[in-house]
């Protein structure tokens, strides 16, 4: 059953089983620092002053910075519909759903799958928070649609029907995936079971990370920050917390050079699946790795409150910063194992 409001969120991430030791022994409780409080609030305050008209956040990839910034307020524990920002929230809501055609999440705005991924992602989220009767038709029909774009190599691309595949694209409709089950949307086994071996295979095993692509079956290229953090991730959403391919990719997030707290190609975009990763690997990695990313993030918030260009609110860095900061809350949306 899907629990109700924050004590959905809280109990999701009361059960995240730490990555190297047993059930009992899980990341403890953190307090968030009263300086990464202040620049969450500020960030939503700009997210709640810069709403387009429409609910949507953002003049590009709109579904995914309007998903993004549901989840934001997620964070906080706010709930739709409720209190100072309830309202923001059920305009985002409504959004996501109206540019939802056949279980399709797709907005003129968006490149395709990944957007479709994180409005999935968020409306499973809010589900449990929102008695909108739109939700979860739509979430069924758009599950539907992911798992019938799933390529015969067992991952995802940019379109919505199979073709190519990439593990970020694929990472997401995962995490995505992982989420709607909680929520109660029926997501077969074997999807996930393709979708997860399709991940390890691209493992590059000579540095622990993850390649873009498959080429015959074998990883095409080298290993990346941003993409190793967002294949770790789903593999632990999957339920492959001990696999060697997850286990190695902790490590290669782990031992990132301090030079990528301050730039990288996908700095927002990584930062937020390895934070995560991080998180559910336990005490020790999370404990170094949280106040290296939160110190440069803090650092890098622009005056108004955003993150990205200051010339222009930018939804999805602003949304991916939030997420990252704010795992201390632990209401951060991590699925229930």
């Amino acid at each position: 059953m899907r629990l109700p409001g924050i004590l959905l969120l809280a109990a999701l991430l009361c059960v995240a089983p730490a990555f190297a030791q047993e059930a009992e022994q899980r990341t403890s409780i953190a307090r968030l620092p009263a300086e990464v409080k202040q620049s969450i609030s500020r960030a939503l305050e700009l997210f709640a002053s810069s709403q387009n008209p429409d609910g949507s956040w953002g003049k590009s990839n709109r579904s995914g910075g309007t998903a993004l910034g549901l989840m934001s307020f997620l964070l906080e524990g706010h709930v739709p519909g409720e209190g100072k920002y309830g309202e923001a929230m059920n305009k985002a809501i409504g959004f996501l759903i109206s540019v939802e055609s056949n279980g399709y999440f797709h907005d003129e705005s968006d490149r395709g799958m990944y957007e479709h991924g994180l409005a999935l992602l968020a409306l499973s989220e809010a589900w449990g928070q929102s008695h909108d009767p739109r939700i979860r038709p739509a979430l069924v029909r758009a599950v539907n649609l992911t798992l019938n774009a799933q390529n015969s190599e067992g991952g995802w691309r940019y379109g919505p029907r199979p073709s190519t595949a990439d593990t970020s694209c694929s990472a997401m409709q995962v995490v995505a995936l992982a989420s709607a089950k909680e929520s109660g949307i029926a997501v077969p086994a074997k999807h996930m079971q393709r979708a997860v071996d399709y991940l390890i295979a691209n493992e590059v095993r000579s540095t622990g990370g993850f390649s873009y692509q498959l080429l015959a079956g074998a990883p095409m290229g080298g290993a990346a920050f941003a993409r190793t953090a967002a294949c770790t991730l789903a593999l632990m959403l999957a339920g492959e917390h001990k696999h060697p391919a997850t286990r190695a990719g902790v490590a290669y997030i782990g031992a990132s050079p301090d030079s990528l707290f301050e730039n990288d190609g996908h700095y927002h975009y990584g930062h937020y699946y390895a934070v995560q990763a991080m998180y559910q690997a336990g005490d020790e990695p999370f404990n170094k790795w949280y106040p290296k990313i939160s110190k440069a993030l803090l650092a890098k918030q622009n005056e108004n409150g955003g993150w990205g260009s200051p010339a222009e609110f930018n939804a999805v860095d602003t949304g991916f910063s939030i997420l990252t900061l704010g795992v201390p809350y632990r209401f951060l949306p991590i699925y229930q194992k």
